[in-house]
């Protein structure tokens, strides 16, 4: 037994009632172009501000528990959302406020090394080892990089920018004269003795300092979440506002849409009785997903009409022309996939179980689309009544 699919019915066609104008043609084709450029540069936007709030997201996953999460809810709070720039003052103010301390920091500090270079046996770490002068032809591959205090002086006093950032970056200079010494010097040699005594008096003095060091880092570490706080609110509000002019800009477009579209149906011509007939037949042909996507067309022009209401009655009769043409161009596309995925003939041998499945299957599928046929042949048959 062979089923062909029924023809795709012609309910309309898109003629204009008059010769079209091609300077009318010509208006519409800029002004389509003029909505394709916008959307493109909409969906730029689109784009960049989903991808802001998607990192956003994700860093905001990272922070839950942490202590830092827990300053930037408080902080949401009490601080007012300030613009890009002004945070990015503030930060480069705060920035250079923690560079001064840390200077002074390192002055005190330089006081402590002062005190241990005054030491009686600090003389043999004062200044660079003289390899040559001493025959030290070893020490280049026993000690990786030297160091001493006259080079530590420098690069404290450094005003170039290549000078010490933190005090930790002094004390582990200090500590590597002495390691050094330590290491290329025998555990008995009067250097090596020498070095281990005056690490240990080092690292008594840079306990008593070390407080200093930490409640200056503890600090630096509020500013800096602070300041990536401000900037992050800075940028949220500058998302924001731009997610509010391109909801603006959409709601533009959309309106322009609308215009243009009346437009090319007042260069249509009127659909006529028959027309509508047609378009009402092609409308039971749909697939139950199909046919709910016609009513929702239909719904986009008329709020009142309740689209997946458990009974629609839909009077083609009172459709605007736009939404008739929206429908037909939505059914033609509809019924022409439908016809290209249906099987075009089964053969001669099918078997009675499966077409009873399959009626079954369909059955439950087709319910929905039953009920708005019905509704549509109902309000069909109440016109046909009417006295002319």
């Amino acid at each position: 037994m062979e089923t062909v699919a029924a023809p795709i019915p012609d309910f309309g066609a898109a003629l204009p009632e008059h010769n079209p104008n091609p300077a009318e043609v010509e208006v519409l084709r800029l002004r389509v172009d003029e909505v394709v450029q916008k959307v493109d540069k909409l969906e730029e936007k689109v784009n960049e501000v989903e991808q802001f709030y998607t990192n956003l997201s994700k860093k905001q996953q990272q922070q839950t528990g942490s202590k830092g999460s827990s300053v930037v809810k408080e902080k949401e709070k009490e601080k007012q959302v300030l613009s890009i720039r002004k945070q990015q003052q503030d930060a480069s103010k705060r920035e250079a406020a923690a560079a001064k301390r840390m200077q002074e920091l390192m002055r005190q500090f330089g006081t402590v090394l002062k005190q241990l270079t005054l030491h009686k046996w600090a003389w043999p770490f004062m200044q660079p080892v003289d390899v040559k002068g001493l025959g030290l032809h070893d020490y280049f591959e026993v000690i990786d990089k030297p160091m001493d205090f006259s080079t530590i002086k420098n690069q404290m006093e450094a005003k170039d920018g290549t000078g010490y950032k933190n005090v930790r970056e002094i004390c582990a200079d200090v500590r590597l004269v002495f390691k050094n010494a330590m290491k290329y010097n025998e555990e008995r040699s009067d250097v090596h003795v020498m070095a281990k005594t005056l690490m240990d008096k080092f690292e008594e003095k840079w306990l008593q300092f070390l407080p200093k060091v930490t409640e200056e880092e503890r600090r630096r570490e509020e500013e800096e979440a602070e300041a990536q706080l401000d900037m992050q609110l800075a940028q949220e509000a500058a998302h924001a506002k731009i997610t509010r002019d391109l909801s603006n800009e959409l709601y533009e477009l959309e309106m322009h849409l609308d215009e243009l579209r009346e437009m090319v149906v007042q260069n249509c011509r009127k659909w006529s009785t028959e027309d509508k007939r047609k378009l009402g037949a092609a409308l039971t042909r749909l697939s139950p997903e199909d046919l709910t996507k016609a009513l929702e067309i239909v719904a986009q022009n008329n709020p009142e009409f309740q689209a997946t209401a458990e009974e629609v009655d839909l009077d083609i009769d009172a459709q605007s022309e736009s939404t008739l043409w929206r429908l037909k161009f939505f059914v033609r596309d509809a019924l022409e996939a439908q016809a290209k995925t249906a099987p075009a003939s089964t053969g001669g041998n099918t078997n009675d179980d499966k077409l009873v499945n399959n009626n079954n299957v369909t059955s439950n599928n087709n319910k929905r689309k039953r009920e708005i046929c019905d509704a549509i042949a109902k309000t069909a048959k109440k016109r046909s009544k009417k006295p002319s």
